[in-house]
């Protein structure tokens, strides 16, 4: 039974240890997106984008080594079973789950579906659709972590480079995240980096009506980051 949606951005630069020097909004940022994933029961499945579809399972441990520092994450409370297990390479929307589970609800398990971004906006409704009748037909109550970026191109910094065309859109993605407007995200225009997670959970949201909280907006380094939750 779905109960919850938290959405946050997958950026590594919310971890502390690999935020060294950066300014003081990622205190707000990290604030903002604990206090969203803080509102989901034990369970998650997490959505995000990699670079092929993937299925991550709760029991799963990564590291951010790839990102500079050390920083190990787990998908849930147990301990991978042999050295061999401990550690193996996940995407980014994986490490950042299990950063955030850690941060906020060490007792509970996140599974995580990757979805390469290649996947067009019908296919991936079509996707969330099929995760929500799966999500539902579990008695236990079951929280979605939304993983996920805007547009990359905001400012002339961005690791994208500077689109003036971009800031409209993050602007209708954020409007449509802040207010749980699931047919503004099922359309969400080009230049966004995790348009396909959003198109996922356009799917997964239907049909409920949503009562949404936006907790963060920005993008100060470039790239769109949201922070809210959706609750029905």
């Amino acid at each position: 039974m779905l109960s919850a949606i938290a959405v946050v951005p997958s950026a590594p630069v919310m971890v502390p240890e690999l935020a060294s020097g950066a300014a003081p909004e990622c205190d707000e940022l990290r604030a903002a997106v604990l206090r969203a994933a803080g509102e989901l029961p034990d369970r998650w499945v997490a959505i995000g984008v990699a670079a092929a579809d993937r299925v991550i399972a709760p029991g799963s441990a990564g590291t951010f080594a790839g990102y500079g520092v050390d920083v190990p994450v787990t998908l849930g409370p147990e301990t991978p079973g042999t050295e061999a297990e401990a550690v193996r390479p996940l995407p980014l929307c994986a490490l950042i789950t299990g950063w955030v589970r850690g941060q906020c609800n060490p007792r509970g398990s996140a599974q995580v579906r990757a979805y390469a971004a290649g996947h067009d906006a019908s296919a991936a409704v079509y996707i969330g659709r099929a995760l929500r009748a799966e999500i539902d037909a579990t008695a236990d109550p079951i929280g979605v972590l939304v993983v996920a970026d805007g547009a990359n191109t905001l400012n002339p910094s961005a690791p994208g480079g500077y689109d003036a065309a971009s800031v409209p859109v993050q602007e209708a993605l954020d409007d449509a995240l802040a207010t749980g407007d699931v047919a503004a995200l099922a359309s969400v225009g080009g230049g966004i980096v995790g348009a396909v997670a959003f198109a996922v959970l356009a799917g997964l949201a239907e049909p409920t009506s949503w009562s949404a909280r936006e907790y963060y907006r920005g993008a100060p380094y470039g790239v769109g980051y949201f922070a809210g939750v959706w609750l029905p």
